[in-house]
């Protein structure tokens, strides 16, 4: 694939699942909720199930999962304990998925901007990025409290690109499951859907524009889409 220009276009990426392993933490922390409320742990291997939709939505799960009332997940008092503990626990083992750092550096060398568009609260995304040296990546970090409407929406992505000045109709959403690949569609953004992060869904029947098996191999798709990009330009033109 030959390397193409990336400046003017903004690539906009999910967090939890997609830049960051963050399971052990998070299902850590609900686990830690769980047992002040008599329950059984949630297990690891049930993060696909558990995480993508915010603090609140995991609670929610984890109480399901143990066969508890979803009334008492949505208690403020238990939400409020829950982001105290995750603060606390935030970075213990999450860490970016391998090929992260190297990709993201390619990306704004060849003129990228990058957003992190997510569900995770602002504040805890940009206490985890830091935290991990991330941040510096990035020209926003932009979690649902910055927004009208939360991904699957697609006004999460559109106004997350033009809050760094970039263009929605030059702009790629990375994801790791539905509310990524959804908001995408609905916003008339193309999509990349990662296949190692957390969703239940076989990404292959949420039809995001490219799939990749591995961080790394980010760059091919987002050169593919950008060809595909303006051809189609050129093609209108002719």
């Amino acid at each position: 694939m030959i390397e193409r220009d990336l400046e003017g276009w903004t690539l906009a990426f999910d967090l939890d699942g997609t830049l960051v392993e963050t399971h052990e933490d998070l299902v850590g922390t609900l686990n830690r909720m769980l047992a002040l409320e008599g329950l059984p742990p949630a297990p690891m291997e049930s993060a696909r199930e558990l995480i993508g939709g915010g603090a609140r939505a995991l609670l929610k799960h984890g109480f399901e999962l143990a066969g508890a009332s979803i009334e008492r997940a949505a208690d403020p008092d238990l939400f409020d304990a829950f982001i105290a503990d995750y603060i606390e626990h935030i970075a213990d083992h999450s860490a970016p998925f391998e090929g992260v750092v190297e990709t993201l550096e390619t990306l704004a060398e060849r003129g990228a901007t990058l957003v992190v568009v997510t569900n995770k609260r602002s504040d805890l995304s940009e206490l985890l990025l830091s935290k991990i040296d991330l941040t510096k990546h990035f020209a926003a970090i932009v979690g649902p409290d910055r927004v009208s409407a939360r991904k699957p929406s697609g006004c999460h992505l559109v106004e997350a690109v033009k809050s760094v000045g970039g263009d929605p109709e030059r702009a790629i959403m990375v994801g790791d499951a539905s509310p990524d690949i959804a908001c995408a569609k609905d916003a008339g953004v193309p999509s990349i859907g990662v296949t190692f992060g957390y969703t239940p869904i076989p990404m292959e029947d949420l039809e995001p524009d490219v799939i990749v098996d591995a961080f790394e191999d980010i760059e091919e798709a987002v050169d593919m889409i950008v060809v595909d990009h303006y051809v189609a330009k050129a093609l209108q033109g002719a």
